[in-house]
């Protein structure tokens, strides 16, 4: 609506000598005395055109043709312009939600290809409560992508090559050789978790003591089965949170497939490496980075960086035109080096966006937990799964921007009250299941669509443009890859309809207003289903 007043105005402003002008906005008023619709146009061409505003007001109203969008416009203020928008336009608001399922869906993306990778944990260990947050995040943006009209694919990208994948065989392998001893004691070094003792119980169901005196095998059997184990335990926790991968990509095939090599020569032939001290070396201040970072040590070993290159190259080369990473804040350093890369293979490097996922803190009976990977004191995203349950753990990491760091309280999200945001709206959705189910048991007969006339009340009129506002939410939110608007939306919603629900008797003795406000209803709850599935979470009809 907000284009077609546009639309109106131009031509307007066309009429009185104004071309090309598009220095105002068009809004919804905050109070509903102010129309529907409002701009400052006059205000901004006051000191274009050095006139009174209220006098350039009434001539662009003047030059307005009648239309059917449009039902009165007024001047307020210093030369505000109101519009008052046609009933016609709320009633066929309310049709569409009801009639489309697409109503939502957005051309805005114009079907560009995305490629989304997120999560992406080292196969270390289980997920933990941070690496909740991020698959939240990028799960949920994925969708958004998706409804906003973008072509999109998600990935995982499996960190199984290199020291840590090293230090995990070594890990298990220690482990092992304990357990056959009969005697657990602490490791010096490594991963230190309880799930390594028992992979390492697995390999000795499996091998009895055949691997004590063949490290060499020792170690590739114990990498080998810990790698599974603990990947395996990675896609099913994602499972049960919702998430899921179009693919998972080995950082090991770049490797076995020539193409970290292949990469690397492609730098070289370009004049970005070099040697030093035994070493390769990429030039990446020539980037904007810190300092030349090394991609081949002198021992030989290729670093992470180098397998990083040719992963974003090889995503370029199969044609996605949108690559997006989700990583941790603790990565923020490692941005100039990536694009630096991107921009020595000659492409773009605005082809690539990098969100950094902040910290999340888990709060329980008041106390903030701490967690570390290495030493085996982390909570695990199955533990948080257990004790909350995907809906409200999906929607508090959602809830919050993910460029702030914020505290998850466990005891809020488990709570039944309005106090629990994702029960607040959970509850408007199954409020209007309630509602049919009394309009059945009084032998109401529904019909969708019709007497919709009849909602002249001003918190149905709120209702209906907070849901016409949604799709403009939509296409923020994808613009700025920030989910969080939709749960900020959401809540809104919800909190208007429970308002309706208190102040407004919605199934009356006329069975024609009756209908109406359960047409109204309706499509209030087909809005919140519908925001609740960009954000993975379900919409309960009963609670």
């Amino acid at each position: 609506m907000e284009n077609t007043i546009r639309s109106i105005l131009e031509s307007s402003l066309e009429k009185i000598g104004v071309k090309d002008f598009d220095d105002f906005i068009v809004e919804v008023p905050k109070r509903s005395e102010n129309g529907d619709f409002a701009t400052n146009v006059a205000l901004k061409l006051a000191k274009v055109l050095k006139k009174n505003p209220r006098e350039i007001a009434e001539k662009i109203i003047s030059f307005i043709e009648d239309n059917d969008v449009i039902e009165k416009v007024e001047i307020a203020g210093p030369g505000f312009i109101n519009f008052f928008i046609n009933k016609k336009f709320y009633e066929n608001i309310i049709k569409n939600i009801l009639e489309n399922n697409e109503y939502f869906f957005l051309d805005y993306g114009n079907n560009k290809r995305v490629l989304l990778e997120f999560v992406s944990a080292n196969p270390t260990g289980p997920l933990h409560i941070g690496h909740g947050r991020g698959a939240a995040y990028g799960d949920t943006l994925g969708r958004l992508l998706k409804v906003a009209g973008f072509e999109v694919d998600t990935e995982y990208y499996i960190n199984d090559a290199g020291n840590q994948m090293r230090m995990l065989g070594d890990s298990i392998y220690e482990r092992y050789k304990q357990l056959v001893r009969g005697k657990l004691e602490d490791l010096k070094e490594g991963y230190r978790g309880e799930y390594i003792i028992d992979i390492a119980r697995k390999v000795l169901d499996e091998y009895g003591d055949s691997l004590m005196n063949d490290p060499e095998k020792g170690f590739e059997i114990c990498f080998k089965i810990g790698l599974q184990e603990i990947m395996d335990s990675i896609e099913n926790d994602l499972t049960e949170f919702r998430v899921t991968f179009d693919r998972w990509f080995s950082e090991k095939s770049l490797f076995t497939n020539g193409k970290v090599d292949k990469a690397l020569e492609i730098l070289r032939e370009k004049g970005y490496l070099y040697e030093k001290d035994g070493a390769l070396w990429f030039k990446s201040t020539e980037f904007g980075d810190e300092k030349d970072r090394v991609v081949k040590k002198a021992d030989g070993s290729y670093t992470y960086f180098a397998s990083d290159i040719a992963y974003h190259l090889d995503k370029l080369n199969r044609g996605y035109e949108i690559l997006i990473d989700v990583w941790g804040a603790d990565h923020h350093g490692y941005i100039n080096r990536i694009k630096g890369a991107l921009k020595a293979f000659g492409e773009s490097d605005e082809k690539l966006t990098i969100v950094l996922i902040q910290m999340v803190n888990l709060i329980k009976e008041g106390k903030r937990i701490s967690m570390s990977t290495r030493a085996g004191e982390f909570i695990t995203l199955k533990w948080l799964l257990d004790e909350v349950g995907a809906d409200a753990a999906r929607y508090f990491y959602l809830m919050r921007d993910h460029n702030a760091q914020f505290d998850f309280d466990i005891d809020l999200a488990k709570s039944k009250s309005s106090d629990n945001p994702v029960y607040y709206v959970q509850y408007a959705h199954a409020r209007v299941n309630s509602l049919f189910e009394n309009a059945k048991s009084k032998n109401i007969d529904f019909k969708e669509g019709e007497n919709l006339e009849l909602l002249t009340e001003p918190q149905e009129k709120e209702l209906i443009k907070k849901m016409y506002e949604f799709k403009k939410i939509i296409k923020a939110a994808a613009a700025h890859l920030e989910p969080h608007r939709i749960t900020y939306y959401l809540q809104d919603l919800a909190a208007l309809f429970h308002n309706y629900y208190y102040n407004t008797k919605i199934i009356t003795d006329d069975h024609k207003v009756t209908n109406a406000r359960l047409n109204l209803s309706k499509a209030v709850a087909i809005t919140i289903r519908f925001g609740l599935s960009i954000l993975g979470v379900n919409a309960p009809e009963k609670m």
